[in-house]
């Protein structure tokens, strides 16, 4: 039940709590059972009696456990709401991904405590981000973004305390995730509106393949293809190749908001003379220039269903539903 392991930055008594919690999370101590003995710990893992005598003290104080004398320490109670640490790790924070950490706390409730960091795409904040705090905690929620090779950094974690999050890459498909299949939704979400699309003259993504994920290309030019509709794909928008008639579909709000600034300057009605689709549903969209059309992930529900996927110790994948949201844009 008690694993103790050497060049961690966790104190081990520290990992004889966190052992001892998880035990009871899961199921595997329940009411009146008993834990091991301080010498037996001791003995196993080559520890002073003190090192031990301090985790279960921690545990005894908050009401974890009890101790009998001459017999030994018991699980005081089934009920007992056991204080779990979550380690989030995000590429970045937007509007989007704060409903989505927003959702997840409250689902959560008030006993699990979530620390949260942010690697910004760069690899080496990554690795040293994860190897910083192995066994400090109890869950790890990894959102890789466009990194590759994730799986050479995070195998030094327990794979069933590990949650993919957002971009399911190829190296990760062993752990549990709940994750947007952007090549089929974009596909299915355009399907949807192809005769709107097919009144415009050319079909433009603005993808940057330093931060879009390359699904979402493939899904474009598919439906593109599929549909005989011309299209063109920049990596960054550019007013002057702006033309009457294009419909352009961003990811990216700069790119967005580029785009209204030369409607704008030169005069051009949205819908009318050029279309917009962006990418993730804000509240702002709902309201700019009449309302922007929107493909986007459910991103409450993400939070909500790992909430859900972490109370339950529950290990699966889950494809996250997604949507269109067709406003005055198209």
């Amino acid at each position: 039940m008690i694993e103790i392991k050497t060049n961690t930055g966790t104190p081990k008594y520290k990992q004889i709590i966190l052992a001892v919690e998880q035990a009871i999370s899961n199921g595997d101590l329940t009411l009146g059972m008993q834990l091991p003995s301080i010498n037996s710990i001791k003995e196993a893992h080559k520890l002073s009696r003190d090192t031990v005598l301090m985790a279960y003290n921690d545990l005894k104080n908050r009401g974890i456990i009890q101790s009998v004398v001459g017999k030994g320490y018991f699980v005081a109670s089934e009920h007992v709401h056991i204080q779990q640490k979550v380690f989030l790790l995000f590429d970045e924070l937007n509007s989007f991904k704060e409903d989505l950490y927003n959702t997840f706390l409250t689902e959560l409730g008030k006993n699990i405590q979530v620390d949260i960091f942010f690697h910004h795409f760069n690899e080496n904040t990554f690795s040293k981000l994860i190897n910083d705090h192995i066994d400090d905690y109890h869950y790890y929620i990894i959102m890789p973004g466009l990194l590759k090779n994730t799986s050479k950094v995070i195998n030094v974690l327990p794979k069933d305390k590990v949650f993919i999050l957002d971009q399911l890459h190829s190296d990760l498909k062993d752990y549990a995730a709940i994750y947007q299949d952007f090549e089929k939704d974009i596909f299915s979400s355009l399907s949807k509106v192809k005769d709107l699309i097919k009144k415009y003259k050319q079909f433009v993504l603005v993808f940057d393949p330093k931060k879009q994920p390359s699904g979402m290309k493939k899904g474009f030019v598919k439906f593109c293809k599929q549909n005989e509709i011309p299209y063109q794909i920049t990596a960054v928008f550019e007013p002057e190749t702006l033309k009457k008639g294009d419909l352009f579909i961003t990811p990216d709000d700069r790119s967005l908001l580029n785009i209204i600034k030369v409607l704008k300057n030169e005069n051009l009605a949205i819908s009318k003379d050029i279309g917009v689709i962006s990418y993730n549903e804000t509240l702002l969209k709902e309201v700019v220039e009449g309302g922007i059309t929107t493909i986007s992930t459910d991103f409450k529900y993400m939070g909500k269903r790992l909430a859900e996927m972490i109370l339950n110790n529950e290990h699966t994948q889950v494809k996250n539903p997604h949507n269109i949201f067709i406003r005055h844009s198209l």
